[in-house]
């Protein structure tokens, strides 16, 4: 997206077209997000109340899979030089991450939360 991601964007541009069709097609489907300010925002809340959703503790980017996925696809990028070219890198290089990568991400969500609870919400070695 180019700009700033307010609340109402997020519910017009991702929520609407996007994640509620997704997940009125996948019956028990429960949806995760972080406490991004527009996650959070009454707008958004009340878009997803007839969602189910999982609540997600402040501050726990090791309990997100995708923050893995966001770093191995940092340490593989190469030099953009304008947002055209890093759009099309990000592009290239998630559509080429092998699915065993995220399978093993998903994966190790029970050890993820375990070790969140162990750590009272602090850092883990995720």
């Amino acid at each position: 997206m180019c700009g700033t991601l307010t609340c109402q964007r997020y519910v017009d541009d991702i929520l609407q077209p996007h994640v509620g069709p997704f997940l009125n097609g996948l019956p028990g489907t429960i949806f995760q997000q972080d406490n991004a300010r527009p996650h959070t925002a009454r707008v958004a809340q009340d878009f997803l109340r007839p969602l189910q959703n999982l609540p997600w503790p402040a501050r726990s980017p090791d309990l997100s899979p995708v923050e893995q996925v966001w770093d191995q696809l940092k340490r593989q990028m190469a030099s953009c030089h304008s947002v055209p070219d890093l759009e099309l890198a990000v592009q290239d290089l998630g559509a080429h991450l092998p699915q065993d990568n995220i399978r093993c991400l998903i994966n190790s969500m029970p050890d993820r939360v375990a070790g969140c609870i162990a750590a009272g919400g602090g850092p883990t070695r995720y």
